[in-house]
């Protein structure tokens, strides 16, 4: 039983020790004077792919552009739960079956649901 945990011990001392190092090495770094304490004028400006931006930083944001971001996670998140099904078929047999049905009917219920209140329309 301590391999099986030793190997889950290590990984969790890997998972402590990068993000652990990096704030430490930053902090070291501040201390010995390496990190500048007051960016100059230049790293204080929004960086806007290399062009000069126009106006205030704070502009309102379409919310339908995330809206169709998080659609689009989802029915990939779907395709990705259906290809092991679709691979294993055979094994899970009816119900299997069933629950993917289950599945995708709770998907097409949210769809429609997206559909009916017009989420979908970009106008």
């Amino acid at each position: 039983m301590l391999p099986e945990w030793g190997q889950v011990g290590f990984l969790l001392l890997i998972s402590l020790v990068f993000p652990i190092g990096g704030i430490g090495t930053s902090w070291l770094f501040g201390r010995l004077g390496i990190r500048p304490d007051r960016p100059d004028k230049v790293k204080e400006e929004t960086y806007e792919c290399g062009v000069e931006t126009e106006g205030t930083a704070w502009v309102q944001f379409n919310f339908r552009y995330y809206y169709f971001a998080l659609l689009f996670v989802v029915f990939d998140v779907e395709a990705v739960f259906l290809y092991p099904w679709a691979v294993s078929f055979e094994r899970v047999a009816v119900t299997g079956f069933i629950e993917v049905l289950t599945f995708v009917l709770i998907l097409l219920i949210g769809l429609l649901y997206a559909w009916r209140k017009d989420a979908l329309e970009w106008t």
